[in-house]
């Protein structure tokens, strides 16, 4: 195992002094035998006391304090510190911006929403895919007390309604389209009052708090443009904004982003300034952007989700960063372009985007040797994707991340210096200032280590709670404050998570539980297998078989029997799969997951399996 996985802190630097942040996670330090020099991976004058964990719970232990700022505060302070640096970069609009200039626009835009009749506490949903008005309403509602609501840009109409009146906007920000989504269109069929209203003054019975819509690219009748909102801060609503900024306090709730609703109806999951900014500021540091010098990060992922805003919009205000919008929506040819031609040094992605870029017919002719490390989660991330990043992309310092939206959302995550192996076969280790446990589901007792069972979170990136819901509330956070994520995982003796699946995605044959990731993984491995999907379907003798649905590499042929035999004798017979599809294209969210459910549904609906067949 390299050393510089074990010590689990900044990377060495200053001459290779030895780093001043150590973990304790379990037991008492111990000091490892003398390690021959020939066979040290770095270079100290004695070798490194290795924290060990003697069962299932880490605890991310750090000397580094928490932040305790606003989200308003943190972005001044980087303002002071950098006004000239270039904040955001957008290559299709062209919109760039300094700090100290996207700074001016925030305070407008906050005024503005002051001028309008907004309030602390008021609820503004953002509709719309990445764009720089997106990115400008999530710090402007920070810094006047409202609440951003990220609404998910794919939701449809009945979605939209029942997301802005759970929440009860008084606002809708949006564009008038985007691509076959007709924003505007949507709320006329929701509220056909608004076309008699006047702007601001809207009076619906089907959205009884919806107040104003604010269209970014036209005029519509009885909404509001969005120029009218960069203009309408006057000197009294400057002075209002800055009353209000004297009672804002960390811990208010500042963003609500809804779940997936795999399981059910979306719920509303409810964060605080505390919440998202010092997540952002623990992943700067695992990622090293507190000494990397130049920082310009690629974010294809989507703004309304967790890992764009806080790991994107956040990161800018706690670190410093650059960020570059390579398209308003997911475009792995335009990522592409981007890293290139903004010799970006850090990228974001899900496991499907770098699988799209990686697949890009003209992939080698760009240059990326800017790229140095990157993050990839939101989903199992098979090992072979992982290596194909590292020695085809030429990105060493790729990083796995594991997370919820209820946490803010990364609760583990590797090192850019960690070996291959650890960044292939786990998801990381505990953030600092954070708590993980894995438990039997149904005892809640904590397991062995290299067992798997459920994962729990504590600390401080844990949601205040669902809007509005306090019976799922209940459910999800126990009464000492344990999250619980209803993923099935492992932890090894250094802390490192290993993700197997969702309890909910574990498929059970026969008596055997079974988790999907770890057949993917082994498919993975298949020179023909692109991208690998298993999930379960219905089979009235075993109650679940395993059904695998794989994309063939670009070009390749290949048969079902060539998948079965390949699977025979290497893994569990009852591992293998019954049934082998070959599909183009995986049902997704628009964060780029799969949505195993409906994937599982399309699979029965193929093999002509019906409910009780």
């Amino acid at each position: 195992m390299i050393l510089g996985a074990a010590l689990r802190s900044q990377p060495l630097r200053n001459n290779g002094a030895f780093p001043t942040t150590l973990k304790v996670l379990c037991r008492p330090w111990t000091r490892q035998p003398e390690v021959p020099a020939a066979s040290r991976n770095i270079h100290v004058d004695f070798p490194p006391i290795i924290p060990t964990l003697t069962t299932s719970y880490a605890h991310g232990t750090s000397s580094t304090s928490l932040l305790c700022s606003t989200v308003g505060e943190t972005l001044l302070m980087s303002v002071e510190r950098w006004p000239d640096r270039e904040a955001v970069a957008f290559m299709q609009g062209g919109v760039r911006k300094t700090y100290a200039e996207f700074q001016q626009d925030v305070d407008r835009a906050a005024a503005g929403l002051l001028a309008l009749g907004l309030k602390k506490g008021d609820r503004l949903g953002m509709w719309g895919p990445n764009t720089y008005e997106w990115v400008l309403f999530q710090f402007a509602t920070a810094v006047a007390g409202i609440i951003l609501v990220s609404v998910n840009p794919a939701y449809q109409v009945q979605e939209v309604e029942f997301a802005l009146r759970k929440v009860g906007c008084k606002t809708v920000v949006c564009p008038l389209q985007f691509k076959t989504q007709k924003y505007c269109d949507m709320l006329r069929k929701i509220c056909p009052e608004i076309e008699s209203c006047s702007p601001g003054d809207i009076k619906s019975a089907r959205l009884p708090e919806l107040r104003s819509v604010i269209v970014l690219d036209s005029r519509q009748p009885g909404m509001f443009h969005f120029d009218d909102v960069m203009q309408a801060g006057s000197s009294q609503f400057v002075q209002q904004l800055h009353d209000v900024q004297k009672t804002l306090t960390f811990n208010d709730p500042i963003n609500i982003q809804f779940t997936s609703g795999t399981t059910g109806a979306p719920k509303g999951a409810t964060l605080t300034h505390h919440n998202i900014i010092n997540n952002a500021y623990t992943v700067g540091k695992r990622l090293g952007y507190d000494w990397r010098p130049r920082l310009r990060i690629c974010l294809p992922v989507p703004l309304y989700h967790c890992f764009g805003s806080v790991g994107g919009g956040m990161c800018l205000a706690v670190h410093g960063i650059s960020m570059v919008f390579p398209s308003p929506g997911y475009d792995g040819k335009a990522n592409l372009v981007a890293m290139e031609s903004e010799r970006c040094t850090i990228i974001y992605g899900t496991p499907t985007m770098y699988v799209d870029m990686l697949n890009q017919p003209d992939f080698a002719k760009y240059d990326l040797s800017s790229v140095e490390a990157g993050i990839m989660a939101g989903s199992p991330c098979p090992p072979e994707l992982v290596k194909k990043v590292v020695y085809e992309m030429g990105i060493k310092g790729i990083t796995l991340g594991y997370g919820t939206t209820e946490n803010s959302p990364v609760t583990f995550c590797g090192s850019p210096m960690d070996n291959l192996e650890r960044k292939c076969e786990t998801s990381g280790y505990i953030m600092d200032h954070l708590e993980a446990k894995i438990v039997n589901p149904k005892t809640g007792q904590i397991v062995p280590l290299g067992t798997t069972g459920e994962i729990l979170i504590r600390g401080y990136c844990v949601m205040l709670g669902y809007w509005d819901d306090q019976a799922k509330t209940d459910e999800c956070i126990t009464k000492d404050g344990w999250y619980k994520t209803g993923d099935i995982c492992s932890l090894d003796e250094y802390g490192y998570v290993r993700v197997e699946g969702r309890i909910k995605d574990m498929i059970i044959r026969g008596g055997e539980n079974i988790y999907p990731a770890e057949i993917e993984q082994f498919l993975h491995k298949h020179p023909k297998v692109k991208e690998a999907q298993v999930v379960g379907v219905k089979d009235l003798r075993m109650g679940e078989e395993v059904c695998a649905c794989i994309k063939l590499v670009d070009g390749q042929e290949c048969t079902v029997e060539e998948i079965k035999t390949y699977c025979k004798n290497q893994i569990a017979h009852f591992k293998v799969p019954r049934y082998v599809l070959f599909v183009t294209r995986y049902p997704l969210t628009v964060t780029g997951k799969i949505q195993k459910q409906k994937l599982s549904e399309e699979a029965e609906e193929q093999l002509g399996l019906k409910k009780g067949k």
